[in-house]
C-alpha cells in the first residue's frame, strides 16, 4: 500500500515528531522562521519544509512583516485533531477510573495484616 502524502490532511502532517514541535513552539504566539530556527535546533531549510507542509494542511498561517516571515497556529484547523484525540483521552480516563475503583475495592476486601510485635 502506498504511503499517504504527508501534505494530504493534518494527521500526516503531525505524524512528524518535528512539526509537532514546531506547532508546540508556535502555540504561544506568532514567531518568524529565525527563532524557530534558534529555539528547536532544527537547520533552516529543513525548518522552512516543515513550514511549508502545515501551511499546505492549514495548520499555520504566514504573514509577511517586511522581508520577515510570521507564523503562528491556526486553532480552528487544530481542533479536529484536539477533537479527535479527546475521544482517547476520555477513553483513558474511563479505564484509570476503573482500576482505581479496583484498586480501591481490594484495599477495602483485603484482611488486615497483623503486625508481630503488637501481640505481647
Amino acid at each position: 500500500m502506498a504511503r499517504a502524502a504527508t501534505t494530504s490532511d493534518a494527521f500526516n502532517a503531525i505524524a512528524e515528531p518535528r512539526r509537532r514541535e514546531i506547532l508546540v513552539y508556535l502555540a504561544v504566539r506568532e514567531r518568524p522562521v529565525g527563532d524557530i530556527v534558534t529555539a528547536l535546533g532544527f537547520e533552516q531549510p529543513s525548518v522552512s519544509k516543515h513550514l511549508r507542509v502545515l501551511r499546505k494542511v492549514g495548520l499555520v498561517h504566514m504573514r509577511c512583516q517586511g522581508r520577515q516571515k510570521l507564523y503562528r497556529t491556526n486553532a480552528e484547523a487544530i481542533r479536529p485533531l484536539h477533537e479527535w484525540a479527546g475521544t482517547f483521552e476520555r477513553y483513558w480516563q474511563h479505564q484509570l477510573q476503573r482500576i482505581k475503583e479496583r484498586a480501591e475495592s481490594t484495599i477495602k476486601n483485603a484482611r488486615p495484616i497483623s503486625n508481630p510485635k503488637e501481640k505481647s
